[in-house]
């Protein structure tokens, strides 16, 4: 219970430090014009959105830095011995979103003022660059710091899956990186989609004593809270490929790191929609050469394409998103 006061605790005050830095950031921002380009074949309501601050992710990413960096810097520092390798088991997370977010600022940046404008990196150079950093992070996460392979529900025991365990959870990264990436289309979306699942890999992470996890998983959701207090429609800024992406891959290491990635499938029921309906699309497209099987992908596109308003798109996946969150946690100690 303390563990748990603790956590929520954090996450208020993460909420805090990120709504107030949170207007500062939205006038540099608009001075050095970091607008969003929107691409020709979106919906025409989404015309107003031209020019809004992007680069948002910066907006969480920090507060989520130095909060989770500042609480945990005795044993990060090695001065506590005896929780060295607990507390230092943040670093993964906190490395791999410092990674990818830049991964995502240079996309974010090229897309705008690069040669590449309204186009950003190219598709091959950025998805080479996330594998990369994926193996890196899974060879690490499997042989320095020993998570456990896979949970599954209904068993007692951790299976083991060996070295295949690195190349699973490469797939993992990459996928839940792009599926964040794809779910952010709409104003608050991809944050209460991420924020619902780390609110759920955090109960989960506390329930198996992964104390450190468990508080950086929280003071995440308070720092997306935050965030939103700015991104929800009409939204002031966008979170861009340098929160999308970054929020993906650390919500896919949370979740290798507490063994119950599998539940991914289920609290990551909105961004897998959102990832398979663009596999789907462009799979059916090249073989019906010319032919679509959505309106428009990703899916949210798709819906708003018939009828429904941005509001509701975000609001009826949320709920969506909320209840598998909750069916996922209670999966996982089955």
């Amino acid at each position: 219970m303390k563990q748990i006061a603790l956590s929520l605790s954090l996450a208020g005050l993460a909420f805090l430090m990120t709504a107030i830095w949170g207007g500062p950031l939205l006038r540099i921002l608009r001075y050095y014009k970091v607008g969003k380009i929107i691409r020709v074949e979106e919906p025409d309501i989404h015309r107003v959105k031209m020019g809004t601050p992007t680069m948002g992710g910066i907006m969480f990413i920090f507060p989520v830095l130095f909060l989770s960096g500042l609480l945990n810097a005795v044993v990060l520092i090695g001065v506590s011995a005896s929780a060295s390798g607990v507390g230092r088991s943040v670093l993964v997370p906190m490395i791999a979103m410092i990674c990818y977010a830049i991964l995502g600022a240079v996309d974010d940046w090229e897309g705008i003022h690069g040669k590449r404008k309204g186009e950003g990196m190219r598709a091959r150079t950025k998805f080479g660059i996330q594998v990369i950093l994926a193996l890196v992070i899974a060879y690490v996460l499997k042989y320095h710091m020993d998570v456990p392979d896979l949970y599954v529900p209904g068993l007692y025991f951790e299976l083991e899956l060996g070295w295949w365990y690195v190349p699973i959870a490469a797939f993992i990264i990459v996928a839940e990186s792009n599926a964040i990436n794809f779910t952010d289309g709409l104003d608050g979306l991809a944050g209460l989609i991420a924020a619902t699942a780390f609110a759920a890999f955090g109960g989960i992470a506390i329930m198996q004593e992964q104390v450190y996890l468990a508080r950086f998983c929280f003071i995440l959701v308070g720092a997306l809270f935050g965030f939103l207090w700015f991104n929800v429609h009409p939204a002031e800024l966008i979170m861009g490929d340098t929160g999308s992406l970054s929020l993906g891959a650390v919500l896919a290491i949370v979740s290798l790191m507490t063994g119950q990635w599998l539940m991914l499938l289920v609290i990551g029921i909105i961004p897998l929609s959102e990832m398979l309906s663009v596999v789907i699309q462009i799979g059916y497209f090249k073989w019906t050469k010319g032919k679509r099987f959505f309106k428009m992908a990703p899916i949210h596109l798709h819906f708003e394409l018939l009828g429904w308003s941005e509001t509701q798109v975000v609001q009826r996946f949320w709920l969506i998103g909320l209840m598998a969150a909750l069916i996922g946690i209670g999966l996982s100690q089955v």
